[in-house]
């Protein structure tokens, strides 16, 4: 029953720890960027590969030994 207690009480101060970083971090700003999400959209991360690129095999093709 004791060790209940200790654990009730390790996982209140890192909760409590948690909330403070939390609160600490939207203090300092971390979390104001109004400008990024309304562009995201208009940035394409990924290139879609050409029907003429032949520089990767095809997914099915085994190493032949």
């Amino acid at each position: 029953m004791s060790a209940l207690f200790i654990l009730i009480g390790i996982s209140i101060l890192v909760a409590g720890s948690f909330l403070t970083a939390f609160l600490w971090s939207v203090k300092n700003g971390q979390f104001d960027d109004d400008y990024t999400p309304s562009i995201r959209i208009l940035f394409d991360n990924t290139t879609a590969p050409s029907l003429t690129d032949n520089s990767t095999a095809p997914l099915n093709q085994t190493k032949q030994l």
